[in-house]
Formats: structure tokens, C-alpha cells, sequence
């Protein structure tokens, strides 16, 4: 239960660091979402999962 605690405060930090720092940034990416296939999104989500997973796999062995 600690380490997804832990997970979600990562997030969380990550996540306010954004919008803290690149404000403009994160408009600008929102605008450009609709642009993008529903494929390529998807795709794009699952790379990440694939990639948390084997990070999460390489460190906690």
C-alpha cells in the first residue's frame, strides 16, 4: 500500500510541476489532442504502460 501511495504522490508532483512551470505548454498540447488518431494515442499509452511496467519490474526486481 505504501509504494502506490508513493506512486500517486510521484504523480501527483509531476503532474503540478506542469502546470506550474509550462502553463502555456500544457494549453497549447491540449489544443493539439483532437488532432491526433484515437490509434495513435492509444498506442502511445500503451508504450507507456509497457515502459512504467518494466521500470517498475527493473527496480523493484
Amino acid at each position: 500500500m505504501q509504494d502506490i501511495l508513493i506512486g500517486l504522490a510521484f504523480y501527483l508532483i509531476i503532474e503540478g510541476l506542469v502546470y506550474a512551470l509550462a502553463p502555456s505548454f500544457l494549453v497549447a498540447m491540449a489544443k493539439l489532442l483532437p488532432t491526433i488518431s484515437e490509434g495513435a494515442l492509444r498506442a502511445t499509452g500503451l508504450i507507456a504502460v509497457m515502459l512504467g511496467v518494466g521500470l517498475v519490474w527493473l527496480i523493484r526486481g
